[in-house]
């Protein structure tokens, strides 16, 4: 990977720095081989929504046990997708 070859400019404000980075390649004017990854513990994931075909019954089932462990029926049902997934994984 290639040294920076740009010094970066002073902006006056957000709105110039916006327009400048839509013109300009960062690559020449940071360098990447000293890039060191982040991570961000308190950012929320992002969520989709999705639509779902299940039984009246199943529903029901879950919406029973969601009831007894005194939580909203989707958050559970996104709890066990999670565990299921890890489990998968190992």
């Amino acid at each position: 990977m290639k040294k920076p070859s740009k010094t970066l400019p002073k902006f006056k404000n957000e709105k110039e720095e916006r327009a400048f980075w839509e013109k300009n390649d960062s690559s020449e004017y940071f360098d990447l081989t000293k890039a060191v990854r982040v991570t961000m513990p308190n950012l929320k994931p992002t969520t989709t929504s999705i639509s779902l075909r299940l039984s009246q019954s199943i529903l029901e089932n879950i919406k029973l046990q969601a009831n007894k462990l005194d939580v909203p029926y989707q958050s559970l049902m996104k709890i066990w997708l999670a565990e299921k997934l890890e489990e998968a994984a190992k």
